[in-house]
C-alpha cells in the first residue's frame, strides 16, 4: 500500500496561489485541500484556477459542508470541475463544522438535525454520481459512530475528522466501524497535527492547544522531527490502520519536505 500526501492551502492572491500549487506538484504532493468555510475563497472557482496551472495534481474541498448548498448545485459545480481539470476533481463532502449553523444562516439555508444534514450528504453523494461524468472520488469527512457508518456505505475515502490530541488507540476505534460496516476497500486520511515542535496557527492560536498536550496525549497526528522517525509512524499507522493519506498544512510544508521525501 502507498501513501500519499495533500497539502491544505489557501490563496491569499491569484498570483501567490498559482505558485503555491505549482510548486506541491513539484515537490509530491498527490492533492492540494482547500478549507470552505466564510472566511476563505469559495472552493470551486479557486480550484479551478489551480486546475488551470497544474497538469497531475488533484483537487478536493476540505470539506464541502453539505447543507450549504443543494445537491443540484453540488453537482453541477463539480461536473464544471470535472471537465476544467481533465477529471482530476475530489468531492469532499461533510455536514459540516459544529459552529456552521451561522454560516447557513447568512446563505439563508436550513440548517436541520444531525439526521437532516446526514439525509442531505447523501442526496448529494447521489445526485452527483447519477449525473456527473466521470465520477468523482468522494471523500466524507466522519467522526462519530452514525456518521462512519454513513461514510462506510457511501465514501469512495474517508477523512477521519478527529480532535487533534486523538490517539492510536482513537484512530483504531474509528478505522474498525468503518470496516465493521462494510467490507468494500476504503482509504483513510488524516490530517497532520505538528511536525517536532512546529504547530500550525489554527491549533495554537484558535484552538489553544500546545505541543506539551499533545505530547502527554500522545496524539497519532503530532510526528517527530527527525524524518526517518516521522517516516516509520507514518507507515505504522498505513499498515495497522490503512491510513493511507496524510494531510500537511501548508504551514507545515517546509518542515514536513524531508519527510515527504522519503517516500518519493
Amino acid at each position: 500500500m502507498s501513501m500519499n500526501f495533500g497539502i491544505v492551502m489557501a490563496p491569499r492572491s491569484g498570483a501567490e496561489w498559482v505558485r503555491a500549487v505549482q510548486d506541491a506538484e513539484r515537490q509530491g504532493y498527490g492533492t492540494v485541500l482547500l478549507p470552505d468555510t466564510l472566511y476563505t475563497p469559495s472552493p470551486f472557482p479557486t480550484l479551478a484556477a489551480a486546475a488551470a496551472v497544474t497538469t497531475t495534481l488533484r483537487l478536493r474541498p476540505n470539506v464541502l459542508a453539505a447543507p450549504m448548498r443543494t445537491p443540484a448545485v453540488t453537482a453541477r459545480e463539480t461536473a464544471a470541475l470535472q471537465m476544467l481539470s481533465d477529471g482530476r476533481f475530489e468531492l469532499g463532502l461533510g455536514t459540516g463544522r459544529p459552529d456552521a449553523s451561522k454560516e447557513a444562516e447568512k446563505f439563508g439555508m436550513p440548517w436541520g438535525s444531525a439526521a437532516d444534514r446526514r439525509r442531505q450528504l447523501i442526496d448529494t453523494i447521489e445526485n452527483v454520481r447519477a449525473t456527473v461524468q466521470p465520477t468523482p472520488s468522494i471523500v466524507i469527512a466522519a467522526s462519530g459512530p452514525k456518521m462512519l457508518a454513513t461514510a462506510a456505505e457511501y465514501a469512495d475515502r474517508i477523512h477521519l475528522a478527529v480532535d487533534p490530541a486523538s490517539t492510536e488507540y482513537d484512530l483504531a476505534i474509528r478505522t474498525a466501524t468503518v470496516r465493521d460496516h462494510t467490507d468494500r476497500p476504503i482509504g483513510f486520511s488524516l490530517q497532520l497535527v505538528g511536525i517536532g515542535d512546529q504547530l500550525p496557527f489554527y491549533v495554537a492560536r484558535h484552538l489553544g492547544i500546545t505541543i506539551d498536550h499533545l505530547r502527554e496525549s500522545r496524539a497519532a497526528a503530532l510526528l517527530p522531527g527527525d524524518p526517518s522517525e516521522a517516516a516509520a509512524a507514518l507507515e505504522q499507522l498505513r499498515d495497522k490502520y490503512g491510513i493511507d493519506e496524510l494531510l500537511v498544512p501548508g504551514e507545515l510544508a517546509e518542515s514536513f519536505a524531508p519527510i515527504l521525501a522519503r517516500f518519493r
